[in-house]
């Protein structure tokens, strides 16, 4: 799409020969003959950038110059005049003016000026929207013995240059660990440069990566950057690093480890300083075994690992991750709900191979599909997967079992005393289904042992 400039100039040959330069540049002009005009023309279209005289009938340009400030502070304004002084552009600068040219504006000058201000313009956007992401962003989420353990590491590694490995199942946060990292960090200022290692093609990765110079390859009609160039001085997060082919690797593996490399089409050799996290749900050494991941790679990268839990280890950050999304969807406009303690019970004894992913989807269904302000345990059950037996049935088997004797418990409860008797109650018939073995037992709910032995001696559970 065509910028948009407006030249405001009482002068009509000066507006005709500005147009015609415009024109032959790709850019799409439009002309005013006074002030008054032109700012009732910027009241009723959008405009990239404005040339303005100084010294015109009625208003003249430095008013103009206010009014447009004031009115609109992110448009970029090139003070254009015949009888300019060195104190006339000092105050034109002051007032918020990009740049100042004398009349007859000379060719080049006039469109080096352009698209100086329009590339500046864009980058004042960007970092605007960069901010606002940035204030925007969502924290980790979790108060669990886990979560706490994963703040710590995070706090501890992000004010360092160390490279991060970041690894855990799908959809357990892992780019929102990136992004607190990256927040944390010295390079916080600059944006994070992301690729999707898995999403690119792999005759498209090298330009993707390192950029191309213009004519390099049909289509490549103007040169670019690379996401590593425009890392440079920041960070860059490499998601999905187990899916890319053994070829991507091998280039990947070069400019880690040399931190150079020249665009397609180009010769001249840059040079970067780049701090990279990179992130997977595979099991990297298991895929150095099958041939399908580079061991030199898998070294270079993990620095620092980092395992981000998934969600059947840390259920009692369930009810957390509830009210912030319940919070989410109202503010969204899907209505405020709230979910009985009998509701979280359940949710908290699904195991969520989604993680938190799976259990945002299902909130928002549930907040969608249920017409009350309260949701109920058996609504849960219902939109489960086998939602029609568990709605039916209890969980655990039937006529007793964790949940049924859960959602039985007394309505006067509080919910720290209820999730207790769940908790107790749960985790009984797991270890009396596993013969009372604990290491087996929490290998299949997927605990620590040591967690689990600390819980069953603060529960008091006891072998019936």
């Amino acid at each position: 799409m065509k910028k948009r400039i407006l030249i405001i100039d009482d002068e009509a040959s000066i507006r005709e020969s500005v147009a015609g330069i415009l024109d032959d540049e790709g850019f799409a002009a439009s002309g005013a003959p006074d002030a008054e005009s032109g700012l009732a023309l910027l009241g009723r279209e959008e405009f990239d950038l404005v040339l303005l005289d100084i010294w015109m009938p009625g208003m003249d340009g430095m008013a103009a110059l206010e009014r447009i400030r004031a009115e609109w502070p992110d448009l970029p304004v090139i003070m254009i005049s015949g009888h300019g002084t060195i104190e006339t552009a000092v105050q034109a600068t002051r007032m918020g003016a990009y740049d100042f040219i004398e009349k007859p504006p000379s060719y080049d000058k006039l469109v080096l000026a352009i698209t100086n201000a329009l590339r500046v313009s864009e980058l004042e956007q960007e970092n605007r929207i960069l901010r606002q992401q940035a204030s925007s962003r969502p924290e980790l989420t979790g108060a669990s013995p886990v979560m706490r353990a994963l703040k710590e590491q995070i706090a501890r590694v992000a004010p360092t240059d160390a490279w991060v490995l970041i690894l855990g199942e799908h959809g357990t946060g892992k780019e929102l660990v990136a992004q607190t990292i990256h927040r944390l960090s010295r390079c916080a200022h600059r944006p994070m440069v992301e690729i999707n290692c898995a999403a690119i093609p792999e005759d498209l990765i090298e330009s993707e990566l390192f950029g191309h110079e213009k004519g390099a390859f049909t289509g490549a009609t103007t040169s670019r950057r690379g996401k590593f160039d425009l890392a440079d001085g920041g960070m860059l997060f490499l998601d999905e690093i187990g899916d890319m082919s053994l070829k991507t690797q091998a280039k990947i593996l070069r400019i880690l480890q040399e931190q150079k490399f020249e665009r397609v089409g180009g010769s001249r050799t840059i040079s970067v300083n780049v701090r990279v996290l990179a992130a997977t749900n595979k099991n990297l050494e298991e895929e150095i075994r099958k041939g399908n991941f580079r061991e030199d790679l898998y070294w270079r990268l993990n620095v620092v690992p980092i395992h981000v839990p998934p969600l059947r280890h840390r259920r009692e950050d369930i009810p957390l991750f509830v009210e912030e999304f319940s919070r989410d969807f109202a503010n969204k406009g899907l209505g405020r709900k709230t979910f009985s303690s009998a509701a979280l019970e359940v949710m908290m004894a699904h195991d969520w191979p989604g993680n938190v992913r799976e259990l945002r989807n299902f909130v928002e269904r549930l907040v969608i599909m249920c017409p009350g302000e309260e949701i109920a345990a058996d609504e849960v059950r219902r939109h489960l997967p086998g939602g029609d037996a568990l709605a039916l049935a209890p969980v655990g088997g039937s006529g007793s079992g964790a949940a049924a004797s859960s959602a039985a418990a007394p309505p006067h409860l509080d919910f720290r005393e209820a999730r207790r008797r769940f908790e107790r109650e749960w985790l009984a018939q797991r270890l009396a289904e596993s013969g009372w073995n604990i290491s087996q037992t929490a290998e299949r709910i997927g605990m620590e042992r040591s967690h689990l032995s600390k819980k069953i001696k603060a529960l008091d559970i006891k072998e019936s």
